[in-house]
This record gives structure tokens, C-alpha cells and sequence, in this order.
């Protein structure tokens, strides 16, 4: 007779995406992709973005400098938490290590700080900067998710549908007398 499917032995071997996704190939171009996005926009803010913002009218400078705040700070928060998990990847700290560290990092969500169309007046660099920065933030706070708060597996006590029909056919027929 075949053995039931064991889930508690299946789920000690459960391979976990997100710390797979974490440590391989794609967290590396993800890192670099991200410290490369800090120094763009840290060599814009600090060179052609100066006399871009001082050739917009009042309205659009103050946009210019809230969206430019929002854009320094996102970009802080996600080159911080792509570091702690870098840290980890090179065993510099344990993953526990990092989410007592993470608590310190706040990652969360950083809109774009004004309407759209105020956002379109905006010199086009510092708007690709700002798009690509929120592309790179749900990327890493989709990864976030995935690594510190798991959605949990399905009870290891509950029978599968499958599981659950076949052991009645076997109750069912084991009760029948031979035909013979």
C-alpha cells in the first residue's frame, strides 16, 4: 500500500523564492542597477539639475525641489535596504540580523510628491529619475515582502481534496465482500 503524502518532511525541504531570488544573479543587477540609480541622480541633482531648477517659474521650482526631496529620500531608504540584504548575501550578518537592522532602514512608500501634471513641467531628467526610482521601489518592497513577512504554508494537519477522495475510495472498498 503507497504512503501518504507526508507534508511536514515536504515542507522542511520547501525552498524558499524569495531567498533564492535574494541571493542569486538578479539581486546583483538588481544592487547594481540601484546604486547606479543613487549616483545618476546624485550627479543630476548636484550639476544640471542646480540650473534646471533655476530656470523654472515658482510653482514648478518648489515642485522641483519637493519631488527632488522625495526622490533623495526614496532613493536613501532602498540603497539602504539593498545594502542590509547585500550584507547578508555576503555573510556579513544573518537574515534575523537584518530584520532587526530593516526596522531602522523604514522602507515605504514614496509617491511622487504632486499631481501630474504639475510632475510633467518638470525637466524630463529629474522625471525619468523619479519613474525609474519607483519602479526600483516596488521591486525591492515586492522582494521585502516576499523575504520578511512569507505567506505562510497551508496547514500540514489538512488533508488535500485529492488526498481526501482517494482514502474514501479505499474505505468504500475495502468494505465490499469479494465477488467470488
Amino acid at each position: 500500500m503507497p504512503m501518504p503524502f507526508d507534508r511536514s518532511s515536504e515542507a522542511s525541504k520547501t525552498v524558499s523564492f524569495a531567498q533564492r531570488l535574494a541571493t542569486s544573479e538578479a539581486f546583483k543587477t538588481l544592487f547594481r542597477e540601484g546604486m547606479n540609480l543613487v549616483e545618476e541622480s546624485a550627479a543630476y541633482l548636484d550639476g544640471p539639475g542646480r540650473g534646471d531648477a533655476q530656470r523654472l517659474a515658482k510653482p514648478v521650482a518648489l515642485a522641483y525641489a519637493s519631488e527632488s526631496m522625495r526622490l533623495t529620500t526614496r532613493l536613501m531608504q532602498l540603497a539602504s535596504w539593498l545594502l542590509l540584504q547585500r550584507a547578508v548575501n555576503e555573510g556579513e550578518m544573518t537574515q534575523m540580523q537584518a530584520a532587526t537592522e530593516k526596522h531602522k532602514v523604514r522602507l515605504t512608500r514614496q509617491d511622487l510628491a504632486m499631481s501630474g501634471e504639475l510632475f510633467e513641467q518638470l525637466p524630463s531628467r529629474l522625471q525619468e529619475l523619479s519613474l525609474q526610482s519607483l519602479r526600483l521601489q516596488s521591486r525591492i518592497m515586492c522582494l521585502d515582502e516576499m523575504i520578511y513577512n512569507p505567506t505562510p504554508l497551508p496547514a500540514a494537519a489538512r488533508p488535500m481534496a485529492l488526498e481526501s477522495q482517494i482514502e474514501r475510495l479505499r474505505s468504500a472498498f475495502a468494505q465490499r465482500p469479494a465477488l467470488i
